[in-house]
C-alpha cells in the first residue's frame, strides 16, 4: 500500500518564548481539501527538497519568505478509493520568516489563538496531531480514510527525532 507522493505542510507560528501562542491557519479555496482550514503547502517537485518545496509553497500561496524552518512531523495518508491521493506529508513550523501573510487565489491566511483552532473546519486528522505539535512534540503517524473524510484507521506517535 506505500508509494507515496511526497508532500509538505508548513505553518507559521508567533511564539512567547518557547511556547507557541497563535498560529497562521489558511482557508482553501479551490482543489483538494477546498473549504478547510489548514496550513499552506502542497507536492514536491522533481530537483526540489521538501523544504525548499515546503518554502516555495509559502511563497506562493500566502506571499511569505520563510527564514527558519524547523521539521515537526512525517505522516503517511492513504485513500483506498482514490490511491493517486496518498500521500507521505512532511509538517513544518516557522516562526520566521519576512512578509505578511496574504491571500492568494488559493488560499485566505488568518491567525488563530492555540485555544480557537477550528478543528470542524479542518481535516477531521488534525485533532489527533496538530496539538501535540503545538505543545512542543515530535509526531510521525498514519491515517486511512474511507470514501470522504471518515477516518478508518489512525495512529500517531511522539518521536525523539524524524530522521
Amino acid at each position: 500500500m506505500e508509494n507515496l507522493r511526497n508532500s509538505t505542510l508548513i505553518f507559521l507560528v508567533n511564539t512567547d518564548g518557547n511556547k507557541i501562542t497563535k498560529v497562521c491557519l489558511a482557508m482553501k479555496k479551490r482543489g483538494f481539501g477546498a473549504g478547510r482550514w489548514n496550513g499552506v503547502g502542497g507536492k514536491v517537485e522533481s530537483g526540489e527538497t521538501i523544504e525548499d518545496a515546503a518554502k516555495r509553497e509559502a511563497k506562493e500561496e500566502i506571499g511569505v519568505n520563510i527564514e527558519i524552518i524547523k521539521k515537526v512531523g512525517e505522516i503517511s495518508f492513504y485513500f483506498p478509493h482514490k490511491t493517486e491521493w496518498n500521500q507521505l506529508v512532511s509538517i513544518f513550523f516557522s516562526d520566521k520568516w519576512i512578509g505578511e501573510p496574504s491571500e492568494s487565489e488559493e488560499m485566505r491566511p488568518e491567525w488563530f489563538e492555540i485555544d480557537k483552532i477550528p478543528f470542524d473546519k479542518m481535516w477531521p486528522d488534525d485533532k489527533f496531531w496538530l496539538p501535540i505539535v503545538l505543545g512542543g512534540k515530535l509526531i510521525k503517524g498514519s491515517f486511512t480514510f474511507l470514501d470522504g473524510d471518515i477516518i478508518k484507521d489512525e495512529k500517531v506517535e511522539i518521536v525523539d527525532s524524524l530522521n
